[in-house]
């Protein structure tokens, strides 16, 4: 298997298990944060629902400024919305990834906040970083869930609301 197909199949397997996290947080819950330095419930699942457009960026550009600004949080409302933005950026990941050659992957890609470079690695790295950050992110929300007392889905395996 080649790396392209390789990373679209991960990719796939990671939103299904995205799909369902983000499809049972509470309509009333969105804007509760657990302590005043953590994002919100929707911070934190908007997050979640855009970082498979982060392949599509990784892939169309060189680098992220963050100087730069112009970043604008999809207008998330409810968990329909939420799902949507998902499935937005996921599509346009697939799409874009489904595309691209081995050498485009292995292009530099530099993330910065204008004179500060946070790093400057080969693309196929970020998006593979982009996968971590979906999976830790989601192990964020899976707490989150658990201290408002919602049963929480299985990842890998069966959770203990599952009968593990």
């Amino acid at each position: 298997m080649k790396i392209i197909e390789m990373l679209l199949k991960e990719m796939e397997q990671e939103a299904q298990t995205t799909r369902k996290m983000l499809a049972i947080i509470p309509h009333d819950k969105f804007d509760w944060q657990p302590h005043k330095k953590s994002m919100t419930v929707k911070q934190l699942a908007t997050h979640i629902a855009e970082l498979p457009g982060w392949v599509n960026i990784t892939l169309t550009t060189d680098e992220l400024d963050f100087a730069k600004g112009g970043y604008i949080p999809t207008p998330i409302t409810n968990t329909k919305d939420l799902l949507g933005s998902l499935e937005k950026n996921l599509a346009e990941g697939k799409a874009e990834l489904s595309k691209t050659t081995e050498e485009i992957l292995l292009q530099n890609w530099t993330m910065r906040n204008g004179e500060q470079v946070y790093f400057t690695i080969p693309k196929v790295e970020v998006i593979r970083m982009a996968y971590s950050q979906t999976v830790h992110h989601r192990a964020q929300l899976g707490v989150f869930l658990r201290l408002l007392d919602v049963p929480i889905p299985g990842s890998y395996g069966p959770t203990a609301d599952e009968g593990f």
